[in-house]
């Protein structure tokens, strides 16, 4: 069984050294500046995936590191070797592309022990191996079956086995569950982070879907315009965005400007001043002071709502409730608090029915929302 990720020195200490560094990255095609100088560390065993919108050069960045694609400047450095000019079959790395790529001729255990037999591999070594990958994808009484009997998410683990065969430094996974139906992506996402884990391999992973990239990641990595937004984990991404643009691109937000009016630094207290009146916060971050105009990043799913208005009390606002859409396990609100919409997450919908029949409603903004400093025109 495979056994990479973790490694130590003469001494028996731990090698915490990055897997794979990127150094200052660029990728023109022509004219076309995709990728403008991305510079990131990966940890051994870590899971880091790239998220952003269509044409951010995340997809670029992942065929850069396979070698599937060449690169303009900037260095590529696989445990402590830089790869830039290696084709793929010479890099330590191994991808399981959108398309899986797998041959309809083959059988199963053919795919998977493809690789090891381009390697020149024994072929009793390549059978004990291969049984082994379908072991650990439990696909262990499925080796003589041909590819196009397969379901979509028995491919999908098909590819994964064939591409951790040789035991690659770094695997990379482009978007290899945008083919699956919901239900199965979300049990394919939970058995490759099983995998991950149990194996301590490096993994980078490419996606569209912001709730996936969340569920399935150590750390993520935010991207636009060929540029690395922000790096963090996704409490960090989603809690504490660093800009509008993050915020919005990752789950639902409802933003309210204001200005800081009041610091109380010892209790960590702000009031924001709003159009609405003001609002009380914990003030947990660094760089705001008074007179600063800020935009309160607000999660759907941490305003309370309340069916009477004008209770005493700080953060209370009263809106028009204009749409209440059931949908099981929760229904989204839209309520109207003069021109600016706020969409309310409303969590165990059938205990508050009553909501729907409202007109007026009342919204409590928490105070553990996070501030963004509005830069002076």
């Amino acid at each position: 069984m495979m056994t990479k990720g973790v490694t130590r020195d003469m001494d028996g200490k731990t090698d915490d050294r990055p897997m794979l560094i990127l150094k200052d990255i660029h990728k023109f095609y022509g004219a076309n500046e995709v990728l403008k100088g991305v510079s990131l560390e990966v940890r051994r065993g870590e899971l880091v995936t790239f998220v952003g919108p269509s044409g951010c050069g995340k997809t670029t960045l992942l065929r850069l590191i396979g070698g599937f694609t060449d690169i303009s400047s900037g260095d590529i450095i696989l445990d402590g070797q830089r790869i830039n000019d290696l084709p793929p079959n010479l890099r330590d790395t191994r991808i399981c592309f959108q398309n899986y790529a797998l041959f309809p001729h083959m059988t199963v255990a053919e795919n998977v022990g493809y690789g090891l037999k381009i390697n020149k591999w024994p072929k009793d070594k390549i059978a004990v191996r291969v049984r082994d990958l379908l072991e650990m994808v439990e696909l262990e009484a499925f080796g003589d079956r041909m590819i196009d009997k397969l379901s979509g998410g028995q491919q999908q683990r098909v590819a994964f086995a064939r591409a951790l065969s040789l035991e690659p430094k770094v695997l990379l996974l482009d978007e290899p569950l945008s083919n699956l139906d919901a239900n199965l992506r979300l049990v394919m996402r939970e058995e490759i982070r099983k995998l991950q884990e149990r194996l301590h391999i490096t993994t980078v992973f490419v996606t569209h879907d912001q709730f996936e990239a969340m569920a399935i990641s150590d750390r993520l990595v935010v991207m636009k315009d060929g540029l690395i937004e922000q790096v963090g984990s996704p409490i960090e991404i989603y809690e504490r965005p660093a800009n509008e643009f993050i915020a919005s691109f990752v789950g639902y937000v409802n933003f309210m400007e204001g200005r800081i009016v009041s610091i109380d630094r010892e209790k960590q207290e702000a009031v924001v001043k709003t159009e609405f009146g003001e609002i009380a916060i914990d003030l947990r971050q660094n760089g705001i002071g008074e007179g600063d105009d800020v935009l309160m990043v607000i999660r759907p799913e941490s305003v309370t709502l309340g069916i009477e208005c004008g209770r005493s009390g700080n953060n209370r606002i009263c809106g028009m409730l204009k749409s209440y859409m059931y949908a099981g396990s929760i229904a989204k609100c839209t309520v109207m608090i003069g021109d600016k919409k706020m969409i309310v997450d409303q969590y165990n919908p059938r205990d508050a029915m009553h909501f729907k029949n409202a007109e007026k409603v009342e919204v409590e903004i928490p105070r553990s929302v996070h501030l963004l400093k509005k830069k002076k025109k």
